[in-house]
């Protein structure tokens, strides 16, 4: 046995007696863990950790973010200001000291060993998390739909921060009345309906979810916009302009040649790509164990080291964009719309789907604010293409 393993016992023999309704004792580890945060387990601050079940402790040991999150959804403990909690805490990157090893080594060996985002997988991001509900996207979502980082340069609210970032790709991909787009995860529609509308641009838009096909076959009725229940493996023919906002992540690395080659091949040779993603500081595999189980089954967050290498034999990268801390203010919006339409929605959501995509929507804004992630947007045209040099509209 290792002294790691051998301290971790330690720490679990020590709370395993414990009766479950007592939370006053605060182990001396976890203090110390995050004596440099500003964070006090039972303090008075917002982003303090309110602690009611002392089984807690145990299960955080033990699993990790896994457990940490689903103590949470179990009503086990409670934070004001959940977003400024993981803030703190990935500031310091203390979420890898309590990421649970053996259940991170697990969710690495998957996704080293298993193609987690194969064809006969694709579909499973679409049914656990898209097609949860429209309802409950339209509460949460501003009026275009987009379900992606909103571009808040000179924007005053979620709305304009949304119609920005459209506008901003359209104007990258140098969209010109008439050009054929093809939309790769195009969501509910949002991009196909404004660069239809606001571009006079040809859309064929791909998405994995029956909910989000239906609602934006609905949107962006009458105009020439085709949206497909269809994985971009299985996708033909040539189109002027590409695009994929937020579809990326979903990829996995096992698949990123693939997806590069397939866009090469769909693509005329003077066309334009751009691809809005995510981003870790790091190249590695693997996704945190709780977003995986509740929130984006197989997904696979990349670093800009594995975007430029996937994409190097097809393509030349014109423009690297990062405006990560958009999708903080982008988070904190979505997480005042649901909380405001949280009266209308709970007869359909339970308590523990609220706590879920409460708990959900603040990590993910501490990882953004923390600069845990990025958000990039990326230029790519075929090598040989464009003589003349490429100008970013922003």
């Amino acid at each position: 046995m290792s002294e790691e393993t051998a301290g971790t016992d330690n720490k679990l023999d020590k709370y395993s007696s414990v009766p479950h309704g007592t939370a006053k004792e605060v182990p001396s580890w976890l203090e110390h863990l995050l004596s440099s945060t500003g964070i006090t387990v039972n303090g008075s601050n917002p982003w303090d950790p309110q602690i009611h079940d002392h089984r807690f402790y145990r299960r955080v040991l033990q699993e990790g973010s896994l457990g940490a999150g689903e103590s949470y959804m179990d009503g086990w403990w409670d934070c004001a200001r959940l977003d400024e909690f993981f803030t703190r805490l990935m500031s310091r990157h203390l979420e890898k000291e309590i990421t649970g090893k053996w259940v991170a080594v697990k969710h690495w060996m998957m996704a080293r060993l298993v193609n987690l985002q194969s064809v006969s997988r694709a579909f499973q991001v679409g049914e656990q998390h898209y097609d949860v509900g429209n309802d409950l996207y339209q509460a949460m979502l501003d009026p275009t739909m987009c379900y992606s980082c909103g571009y808040w340069h000179q924007a005053q609210d979620l709305h304009q921060a949304q119609r920005q970032k459209l506008d901003l790709v359209c104007r990258k991909m140098d969209l010109q009345p008439g050009d054929r787009v093809l939309d790769i995860g195009c969501g509910w529609g949002s991009f196909a309906e404004f660069a239809a509308r606001q571009y006079q641009a040809s859309v064929t838009g791909v998405t994995i979810s029956k909910e989000q096909q239906k609602l934006a076959t609905d949107r962006c009725e009458g105009l020439p916009v085709d949206i497909r229940l269809q994985d971009y493996r299985s996708l033909q023919g040539q189109f002027d302009k590409l695009v994929s906002i937020g579809m990326f992540e979903h990829v996995g690395q096992k698949n990123y040649d693939t997806y590069f080659q397939k866009a090469r091949e769909l693509m005329e040779d003077e066309g334009i790509f751009v691809l809005h993603t995510i981003g870790k500081m790091e190249s590695r595999l693997g996704t945190d164990p709780w977003i995986h189980k509740y929130i984006f089954p197989n997904g696979a967050i990349p670093s800009l080291a594995q975007i430029s290498k996937a994409c190097e034999p097809y393509f030349v990268v014109e423009d690297v964009h990062n405006f990560g801390p958009d999708y903080d203010h982008t988070l904190m919006g979505w997480l005042d719309n649901f909380r405001a339409a949280w009266p209308q929605l709970k007869h359909q959501y339970n308590e523990r789907f609220y706590r879920m995509w409460t708990y959900y929507l603040q990590c993910c804004a501490g990882a953004f604010r923390s600069r845990n992630l990025q958000l990039f947007q990326v230029v790519l045209r075929k090598p040989g293409s464009g003589l003349s040099r490429y100008h970013s509209p922003r």
